[in-house]
């Protein structure tokens, strides 16, 4: 379904808090959401899922059943609901409470308290999601173009998968690690490769610098996407030669920018 409004929108709102769904109700009705869910626990939002697919889920992070990160991989393990958007709202800052959900592939993450401006800007990209504007690659064709997608998190290979198959590529190889990336390079051309940091086996630097040093495809574009915020980390990664860097989460309109603009370069 193709979706170009926000009243088009319809949202599962899980929040235990009474107040607290009245505060985000009214900033979502208020930008134009009119279709609102309500569910307290996990479990209840799971049940309201099997039997009506959202367009959006919006989650905190602390249930009374669960955890806000427990919920999205339960919905993204499904079948059904897998690449339903998920958005959480929490002032958890935790490493270990946020990477998983990172890895899950969410619209966005937004604190509590939040401007109903950094709102507004989730719900577009969250129809961007729903409906994105296809890879516009000049004279190469789309179906032509090939992607090797490195990520040890299936989760998060499966929702960058659903992004680029919605913009129209269809050529799209997985592995689990840069030892398997690249086996897979010394054997087929890519246009674009896509990698995670931390990986097992050898991580997102240490494949770019084998790809730029000692690989048969050395100019390949090569796009990162990763949670690491350590910016020595990150000024190591530029200089092994990435492309671009793009933190998780990411909106969908981001990533086809980059990946035009590295790819045209």
């Amino acid at each position: 379904m193709s979706h170009n409004t926000l009243n088009s929108l319809l949202v599962l709102l899980v929040e235990p808090s009474t107040a607290q769904q009245k505060i985000i109700s009214g900033y979502l009705s208020e930008l134009g959401v009119v279709q609102i869910q309500f569910s307290q626990k996990g479990d209840e939002a799971l049940e309201k899922l099997a039997s009506s697919k959202p367009d959006l889920l919006i989650s905190a992070m602390h249930l009374e059943d669960m955890t806000g990160t427990d919920l999205a991989l339960k919905v993204r393990i499904g079948d059904n609901n897998r690449d339903v958007p998920f958005m959480l709202i929490s002032s958890e800052t935790h490493y270990r409470y946020l990477e998983p959900i990172r890895q899950a592939g969410v619209i966005a993450t937004l604190p509590k308290p939040f401007k109903k401006e950094q709102l507004k800007k989730a719900l577009y990209a969250t129809l961007d999601y729903i409906d994105p504007l296809e890879l516009e690659l000049e004279d190469m064709a789309k179906e032509d173009f090939k992607v090797l997608l490195v990520d040890d998190s299936h989760m998060s290979r499966r929702h960058i998968r659903h992004i680029f198959e919605s913009m129209g590529l269809e050529q799209i190889t997985e592995v689990e690690n840069g030892v398997e990336a690249l086996e897979m390079i010394n054997d087929s051309f890519y246009d674009l490769i896509v990698t995670d940091f931390y990986m097992p086996e050898m991580d997102g630097k240490e494949l770019v610098e084998h790809i730029r040093t000692d690989s048969p495809q050395s100019s390949v574009p090569i796009l990162m996407v990763s949670s690491e915020h350590d910016e020595s980390r990150l000024a190591g990664v530029r200089q092994a030669g990435v492309s671009a860097i793009l933190d998780k989460p990411f909106e969908t309109s981001s990533i086809k920018r980059l990946v035009e603009r590295i790819v045209h370069q």
